[in-house]
This record gives C-alpha cells, structure tokens and sequence, in this order.
C-alpha cells in the first residue's frame, strides 16, 4: 500500500471518527433539551388546549399500514378522549394532490369520533422544523403537545425551545424490530441538521396568513 494511499485512509478514519462523535454529542444535547417534557402516560400529561399531530405516511412502500403512523393516530385519540387536548393540528407533506398526510390523519381521526371542526390542517409541514414554527406563527399557539414516537418529539422540542416556544411530549407507541432501527440511524442525521437549522437560522418554507384556532375564521 502507497503512502499516499495510507494517508487517505487516516484522513477517513479520522473523519468518520469526528461523525460519529459529533452526532452523538448532538443526540445527547437534543434529547436533554426535553428532559422533563415527555410523557407516556395519558393520566400523568398536563392538559393543553391543542396537540400537534406530526405526519408520516400511512403506507408501508411494501404494503400494508406503517406502525409509526398507526401509533400516533391512537397516542392522539387517546388524548382528544381524555380531555387532554381540545384541538390538533395535523402537520404533514401534501406535495403533491396524490399525497396529502393531514386529510389522511383528518380522515382517520374522524372515523375514532373527533369532530371535523377540531381537527386543523397544516398542509406545509413537510420538515419538523415547519411543524413547530407554523403551529406558533399560523395557528398562534405558544404552547402545544407534541404528539409522535419520542425520539421525534425529542427534535420537535428542542426545535419548538429554540424558538422560543413551550412544548410538551406525548410519546406514541415505538416500532422495534429492523425497521426500528433505520428510524434511527436516520434520527441520528436529521438531529444534526435540526442544529444546524437552529444555528444558522432557517424558516419554514411556507407560512402564509395566519389561522389562529378558536377565531371565527377556524370554528
């Protein structure tokens, strides 16, 4: 093996090595951000006027329901049933008119009892980041229940704090397993580039006009 060749392999260890370092020191920065702000049971939750229901696809790419999904629709209707939510934003991708997660989430949200009138669709929550901000800065709510598995509601408040705004954690059933496990290799690099959001301070993509809940305009 080349000298030069040896060199590149240090460099690539060495870089590889400052990853995984910094990913994990992200990983630990992000999930004690909402130490004291998660919560799994249903009865322990503080009640807060409205929850905010992160998307994802209602399909597995193989067929059949993805779990994520399937948990949080239950983590949700569980907290509208006991009073610990009033309203829910339903925050998620509409891309394209083929793809619209909250009329999924709406859709399905109804079919286990909630009024339409109750359910608020954020049709541009197409990043966590989107998801916080716009519950603020559209439908005008400083505080708010994050509804989702807990390594996204761990991102979704260190997203929400860092702008300023109090949320809390309602933690949705986890999918174990070697799907599980993709989540969060990929949880690992999305954490990263919310810090980097935060740092170098990005917006959502879209706001719009504002869609305050409990106005006129959104009863």
């Amino acid at each position: 093996m080349t000298k030069p060749i040896k060199r590149l392999l240090r460099w690539l260890l060495v870089f590889a090595a400052a990853l995984v370092l910094l990913v994990s020191v992200v990983n630990q920065w992000v999930s004690l951000s909402a130490q004291g702000r998660l919560y799994t049971s249903v009865s322990d939750i503080p009640a807060r006027p409205v929850g905010v229901l992160l998307g994802t696809s209602k399909y597995l790419s193989g067929g059949g329901i993805n779990p994520y999904y399937q948990y949080r629709i239950d983590a949700a209707l569980s907290l509208y049933r006991a009073g610990k939510v009033s309203d829910l934003i339903l925050s998620g991708d509409n891309a394209h008119r083929s793809y619209d997660e909250p009329t999924t989430m709406r859709r399905d949200l109804m079919a286990g009892g909630i009024p339409a009138q109750r359910l608020h669709r954020d049709y541009a929550g197409f990043r966590t980041l989107d998801s916080v901000v716009r519950a603020n800065k559209v439908f005008g709510q400083g505080r708010f229940t994050v509804i989702s598995q807990r390594f996204h509601n761990e991102r979704a408040i260190y997203l929400a704090r860092a702008h300023g705004l109090d949320a809390i954690g309602f933690d949705a059933r986890d999918v174990e397993g070697t799907g599980g496990a993709r989540v969060k290799f990929r949880e690992g690099l999305a954490r990263v580039s919310a810090v980097m959001d935060v740092l170098f301070g990005r917006e959502p993509k879209f706001l719009g006009d504002p869609e305050v809940i409990g106005s006129p305009k959104t009863q």
